[in-house]
């Protein structure tokens, strides 16, 4: 979202300066508009920053924080709080600094008449694409209350799935970063001690698995600037290489399809994107507007990639089922149940139900990815462990072997 500064006349002829919000400069001419004034110099304003919520400015806003924000709004609206008065509300018990200036915005902008999901729009890195559509839905069906309760309700769903994700990598990468310390400090503490006692025994004919060992020992006490580098290296050409559309495309397929956590990755994304899908629909958002985006929001470039080719078909006059099904990329049980909804009329109600069964194959996959990682991490620490220790004794059984021949 940027600042644009302009110079305009109104309707009385009086010349008027100021700055508006807007993602683009045909947006913000767009809105200098509708409030009936003739625009005569517009150019972005140059060193200005982005608005936030709960964090230094341009950060995004935590979900939950949203999900209560969103079901406070519901329940005024509900209880016959008319909508700038509530958000006034939520505005003066607002303790964020970041918050108090977008809710001052806000309230700005629908004082003025402006409906709030354009006013909410302004701030994308708050109020996502979904969130700013289903409140437009919810105001244009009269049923603002009853949107703001669903979407609370699909922003609680969506953080506990990322909860469920977080628990099950967690432990993983905390165990493996300690196993890391460890190989480290045997590799630069011990090793060379016994690399002392190899050179005072004339060992010069090493062992392969002993020489590497020994190889990476000094690399790592006397030129680890030179695998610090190296390391340094891989991680920017990986980081560039994922930002490419290719790259990406790859790293996703990946994801999906690793070994262990790709079934839960893929469990993960099909609940995501029927929840949101049955949300939007629940919510009134016609069906070609719900698939540009759901794609939007997939978070994955190859069920982006499916759901667009979807839209393409359905805007041909093609039932979403058939073409969902050709790109393999959803489990038949999602793509018949989708099918089965459009034919019955009550699309909404199975996307639900198959968000709630793939909601909870995450947790249950969580829990036996949690029983089965223990295991293979610990069974990872002893190959380490035992390797670095059969390669350092394997020259003191062989010389323990000729010592023994003569």
């Amino acid at each position: 979202m940027a600042v644009f500064v302009y110079e305009a006349k109104g309707a009385d002829g009086k010349s008027v300066k100021g700055t508006v919000n807007a993602g683009d400069k045909n947006a913000a001419q767009a809105e200098l508009k509708k409030r009936n004034l003739d625009v005569l110099v517009i150019n972005e304003k140059k060193g200005g920053f982005k608005l936030s919520l709960f964090g230094p400015p341009g950060a995004r806003a935590k979900t939950k924080d949203i999900a209560i924000l969103t079901r406070q709004l519901s329940t005024m609206i509900s209880a016959g709080i008319p909508l700038l008065e509530a958000l006034e509300i939520l505005h003066e018990q607002a303790t964020d600094p970041g918050f108090r200036r977008v809710m001052d915005t806000i309230i700005e902008r629908v004082r003025s008449g402006t409906d709030l999901s354009t006013a909410l729009g302004e701030h994308p890195k708050i109020f996502t694409h979904i969130y700013c559509n289903m409140v437009k839905a919810g105001e244009a069906g009269g049923q603002l209350d009853v949107i703001l309760q669903r979407l609370a309700d699909y922003l609680e769903s969506i953080e506990e799935i990322k909860r469920e994700v977080k628990a099950a990598m967690t432990y993983p990468i905390i165990s493996l970063a300690l196993i890391g310390v460890i190989t480290v400090g045997l590799v630069v503490g011990v090793v060379p001690k016994f690399k002392a006692i190899f050179d005072q025994l004339g060992l010069k004919e090493l062992p392969l698995p002993t020489a590497f060992l020994m190889w990476l020992s000094g690399m790592m006490t006397s030129q680890w600037y030179i695998l610090l580098g190296m390391m340094i290296a891989v991680i920017v050409a990986f980081i560039m290489w994922k930002r490419s559309r290719t790259g990406e495309r790859q790293w996703h397929w990946f994801l999906l399809n690793m070994p262990i956590f790709g079934a839960l990755f893929r469990k993960v994304a099909i609940s995501r994107f029927t929840r949101t899908f049955s949300t939007l629909i629940q919510s009134g958002v016609p069906m070609l507007g719900t698939l540009e985006i759901v794609a939007g929001t997939a978070g994955n470039r190859i069920i982006e990639e499916a759901v667009y080719k979807a839209k393409d078909a359905v805007t041909r006059g093609e039932p979403l089922g058939e073409p969902l099904a050709a790109t393999k990329v959803f489990p038949p049980m999602v793509t018949r149940m989708i099918a089965i909804g459009e034919k019955t009329g009550a699309l909404e109600k199975l996307l639900a139900k198959v968000s709630e069964f793939y909601d909870a194959e995450v947790k249950a996959s969580v829990k036996a990815l949690t029983s089965l990682i223990e295991p293979l991490l610990i069974a990872t620490m002893g190959l380490i462990v035992g390797g670095i220790v059969l390669a350092i004794f394997m020259p003191i059984v062989k010389i323990q072997q000729t010592l023994a021949n003569r």
